[in-house]
């Protein structure tokens, strides 16, 4: 009976022992996973709401609250203009929608520069900024670039024609830079870049100028023509003055005076020297 007692007992002890050794194992593989998941959260980039659409959206659609999806969007990421709050998107007490401006494709964050006011219009008049006007200038497949313009485009204007002065005209044309980088907001009748998949031959271009841009784009239309260059997507060099002529683009010097191959002006008077008649040089008067 003691030997069976004393059995028992050391079956007890041992599996006390097996018990206390899983223990520390199962706290030790705790503590480690435990010290994992807090360097985990260390590194882990804080984040905010963000509303994104949640199907690709067109320029001129209504924008409702069954288009946009709030998403986590990394702190240090979150584009300029962004609305983190769906009041600020969707201000309320407001009835009227924004207006898709630019297309936006799924999951792209939802910015102001995109979409128009609560109630505001989509047209041309939402991509004036303050103190610009929209000129339109008539091109074709030569002076438009061959159809390859589209709005956000920026282009070089350049104007040919005839200077008159006074009673003297310029000999042939001149070419003459008169307007550089001008953003182009519409093509012909579209405002949308997207729209216009292929290339297709403009018959107007529309730009935003200032007044005094206007004035002068008005002028030199009606006085001559007007040709497009388009400038690079990334090119930010201010252009120099440029005019071309016939001489310069021939590489012909203007002569100095005309005087030079003209010959002197000679006065004579004719008098009867007896049966010869002879010719006498006088001061000309004229």
């Amino acid at each position: 009976m003691r030997a069976v007692f004393g059995l028992v007992l050391l079956v007890g002890i041992a599996l006390a022992g097996g018990a206390v050794y899983l223990a520390k194992d199962q706290i030790a593989q705790y503590q480690a996973a435990h010290a994992q998941a807090q360097a985990a959260l260390a590194k882990v980039v804080p984040t905010k709401t963000v509303w994104v659409a949640d199907k690709p959206l067109k320029y001129g659609q209504p924008l409702t609250r069954e288009d946009v999806r709030e998403v986590k969007w990394p702190e240090n990421a979150i584009p300029e203009g962004s609305f983190l709050a769906e009041s600020d998107l969707f201000p309320e007490n407001v009835r009227e929608q924004r207006v898709v401006l630019r297309n936006i494709e799924k999951d792209e964050a939802i910015m102001a520069v995109k979409v128009t006011e609560p109630g505001e219009d989509s047209g041309l008049t939402s991509r004036l900024a303050k103190g610009m006007r929209a000129f339109t200038i008539k091109v074709d497949v030569s002076s438009g670039v061959s159809g390859f313009l589209r709005p956000g485009d920026k282009v070089d204007v350049y104007w040919t024609g005839r200077i008159n002065l006074g009673s003297q005209s310029s000999n042939g044309d001149v070419t003459k830079l008169i307007e550089s980088a001008v953003p182009l907001i519409a093509i012909d009748q579209s405002a949308d870049a997207l729209v216009m998949e292929e290339a297709s031959i403009a018959k107007t271009v529309t730009v935003a100028v200032n007044p005094q841009q206007v004035a002068a784009l008005a002028q030199a239309q009606s006085t001559g023509k007007l040709s497009l260059s388009l400038v690079g997507v990334n090119d930010d060099t201010v252009a120099e003055a440029i005019e071309v002529d016939q001489r310069s683009l021939l590489g012909i010097k203007a002569q100095e005076t005309i005087a030079e191959v003209a010959q002197e002006k000679v006065c004579t008077i004719r008098t009867r020297r007896g049966a010869e008649v002879v010719e006498i040089p006088i001061p000309c008067t004229n």
